[in-house]
């Protein structure tokens, strides 16, 4: 299918007729999170992390997400291979690199898998200035640089790597190098619940799945789950109701409340 960056519901209609298959390998403290949000968004997650299978599922999956949040050397070697895998059949595969600058193995560990190309890389703006040789910038889990702010870093990291970037923040920014996109959907309470932009990787590989322009793919899922964010954030008590009340609203979500609701620029 062929979609505009501005119809966040196409990709979301389209994940709920396919039910596409998202691989997952990803962190100990985002996985349950992760599985639930591809369920209610209507995708069917695999989460395997086994370099003896990551091979035969990739070869089952139509789309993978990896994410560097709990890294061990065993599941970095799968990382590698079912990035490679990926690469291999064509697969989009989004690289989500999780306190990259936090040591020299997560660093090193993200230099090899963006060797290997990924589709899209989704990270915070801390952890996209590093990737993209700004250090100083920042590069932890959590970042207090506004994602516009280094729009310039995402750019110079798309044309390095030919992936599309997703920055986070309070604004989100999508670029493939020519192409920027504004996403200013969310709630600030979403940043008060532990792994959610770990599983908004997942959700970014479900677009990718079934929406061949990555940019495309890329803004749809920020726009989503930050309508959603928004939407659960008006009856949540505080972060630990806001993530079931996300889930649900993610689930409800129809393209009526996406054309209201989205700010897409």
């Amino acid at each position: 299918m062929t979609a505009s960056p501005q119809a966040p519901w196409a990709s979301l209609q389209a994940i709920r007729a396919a039910r596409p298959v998202v691989h997952n390998i990803t962190n100990l403290v985002a996985m349950d999170l992760t599985a639930n949000l591809l369920l209610a968004a209507g995708a069917s997650p695999a989460m395997a992390n086994a370099a003896d299978e990551v091979t035969e599922i990739v070869a089952r999956a139509n789309a993978l997400a990896v994410n560097i949040g709990t890294p061990t050397p065993v599941q970095a070697a799968a990382m590698a291979i079912a990035a490679g895998a990926a690469r291999d059949r064509g697969l989009p595969w989004v690289l989500d690199p999780v306190g990259v600058g936090l040591s020299a193995f997560r660093g090193a560990l993200a230099d090899r898998l963006l060797a290997i190309g990924p589709t899209v890389v989704r990270g915070n703006a801390g952890e996209i200035a590093h990737l993209a040789g700004e250090a100083g910038n920042g590069g932890g889990i959590d970042s207090c640089l506004d994602a516009t702010a280094v729009l310039h870093a995402g750019r110079r990291l798309a044309d390095r790597t030919g992936a599309v970037v997703a920055v986070t923040g309070s604004v989100d920014v999508v670029t493939d190098g020519r192409r920027d996109v504004r996403i200013a959907n969310g709630d600030p309470m979403m940043t008060r619940v532990s792994g959610l932009g770990c599983a908004l990787s997942a959700l970014v590989g479900a677009c990718l799945a079934v929406t061949p322009d990555p940019l495309a793919a890329a803004v749809h899922a920020l726009t989503v789950l930050g309508v959603a964010g928004q939407q659960a954030a008006t009856t949540a008590a505080g972060p630990g109701s806001l993530r079931v009340h996300l889930l649900d609203a993610v689930h409800g979500l129809d393209e009526a409340a996406l054309r209201a609701q989205a700010r897409i620029s």
